[in-house]
């Protein structure tokens, strides 16, 4: 009986087996697709990785397929495409990551021959080192964040692939690199430096981070047409002076950034005005781009102001795609409150004849200064010119700000209420320059006529 079971059982399994290796054979030849099947399924895999059951009955239709077979093969497509991409990554992170793992070697190594820079002395200690090495880090996240953001934008300019940035990036030696000026140049007294006198060390600006400046303008210019033309619900009335001000709750759903500014005491200013002004729109624009001529429509708000750097010119007859880099200094002429400066980039933009807009976004320049704590967030103002030489002047005044503890408690109302820079203020002394300067022109003119005077120093009138 056991030897009969036992043949019984061998033979059971033997049929077992070959039915199993039937059915394997069979399935084989029955998932076996044809070149031009393979084709047609990447090429509707390419547009719809995730095909309803609808678009695979369609699909098993026009191949010869069954509905389980176009299934299983997305699926199957879908698992080898996503171990791809896991391979490329892991690739990607484990060479970034021996990349920083080398440099904090170095830095480690740098740190124990770190000596104090002011008085020479002997290496930090350990708890010193150790703020040290915080703060490099930190930095050294900082600036591959920066790199990101930089590559992708020259990615989008210039066509280049990621793999391909690090080929152009050109080496220590080269003549190109990021922007920085000589050290021998005091800007405090060169007020009218400008793009001709700025002096390089060795290095210039790298095609990308002029892309980075002209997609940070650009979409500054962006939101603030919207900040401009836009009321309620980015602009509500304050309850306490009845003002506009930005409601940041619906602000910050269009717009989401980080803070600027970590302090408890920082904040936010903003504030919208208009009014009309006797000034031509193109002249107001021409005078804007101007620095000696900014601080001379706002006399008692700007102390200081120059172009850094031109990156673009504009278009001959009305300034638009004009793009600078200016320094501004503001402030409200008592030695008790801290002015405010400015790193910002400007731009120029025509929307439509006789109508421009003057954006204005800080920017990260020089960082071996004193550290701002002012920081404008896209700012500036519409300009729409009118048939009788006159111009309608928006006005948008947006800023963070970290200066509450430096400033005076006699002016500390005046200062965070948005009184000392305010849109309002702005276009107040924008209206009494060009009422000023109407006045003048008119006046030379009569002179003129009886055969006196000229009008050659437009500038020269005293405004205060």
């Amino acid at each position: 009986m056991e030897l009969s079971m036992g043949n019984n059982g061998g033979a059971s399994g033997d049929e077992h087996e070959a039915a199993s290796n039937s059915r394997n054979q069979g399935n084989k030849a029955y998932h076996r697709h044809s070149n031009q099947q393979i084709h047609q399924l990447e090429k509707f895999f390419k547009e719809c990785p995730h095909p309803d059951e609808n678009q695979r009955r369609q699909l098993s239709r026009e191949l010869g397929l069954e509905a389980k077979q176009i299934k299983f093969w997305f699926q199957n497509k879908r698992t080898q495409k996503k171990a791809q991409s896991e391979r490329a990554d892991n690739s990607v992170l484990r060479l970034e990551n021996e990349r920083i793992q080398c440099e904090n070697l170095a830095i480690i190594e740098a740190l124990k021959n770190v000596i104090c820079p002011a008085c020479g002395g002997p290496p930090f200690g350990e708890e010193e080192r150790q703020r040290s090495l915080q703060k490099l880090k930190q930095e050294n996240a900082r600036l591959k964040e920066e790199h990101e953001k930089v590559s992708t934008l020259l990615t989008k300019y210039i066509g280049k692939s990621i793999s391909q940035i690090d080929s152009l990036t050109p080496g220590a030696g080269s003549s190109h690199g990021v922007l920085t000026t000589n050290p021998g140049i005091d800007l405090e007294r060169n007020p009218g430096l400008d793009n001709s006198q700025l002096v390089y060390k060795r290095r210039g600006i790298l095609d990308m981070e002029k892309a980075l400046m002209a997609e940070t303008a650009a979409s500054a210019a962006d939101e603030l047409v919207r900040l401009l033309r836009v009321n309620e619900p980015l602009w509500i009335k304050s309850p306490s002076d009845g003002r506009y001000i930005i409601d940041r709750v619906g602000y910050e759903k269009l717009y989401p950034r980080d803070s600027h500014f970590k302090s408890s005491n920082a904040r936010v200013e903003s504030s919208k005005d208009s009014a009309m002004v006797i000034m031509p729109g193109m002249d107001l624009v021409d005078m804007f781009l101007d620095p000696n001529k900014w601080m001379d429509l706002f006399p008692t708000i700007v102390t200081k102001a120059r172009t850094i750097l031109l990156l673009e010119a504009g278009t001959v007859g009305n300034r638009n795609g004009s793009l600078q880099m200016m320094y501004e200094q503001m402030h409200i002429l008592s030695p008790l409150v801290p002015p405010r400066e400015f790193y910002f980039l400007r731009l120029c933009q025509q929307l439509e004849p006789g109508e421009w807009v003057i954006a204005d976004i800080s920017y990260d320049f020089m960082r071996d200064g004193s550290p701002s704590r002012a920081w404008r967030l896209p700012s500036g103002c519409m300009i729409q010119d009118k048939s009788n030489g006159c111009s309608k002047v928006t006005w948008v005044e947006h800023v963070e700000v970290d200066d509450r503890t430096q400033t005076h408690r006699l002016y500390r109302d005046l200062i965070c209420g948005r009184s000392a820079y305010g849109a309002e203020r702005w276009i107040a002394s924008l209206r009494r320059i060009c009422e000023r300067l109407a006045f003048y022109k008119e006046e030379t003119a009569a002179a003129r006529e009886f055969g006196g005077g000229d009008n050659n120093h437009f500038f020269a009138f005293p405004f205060l």
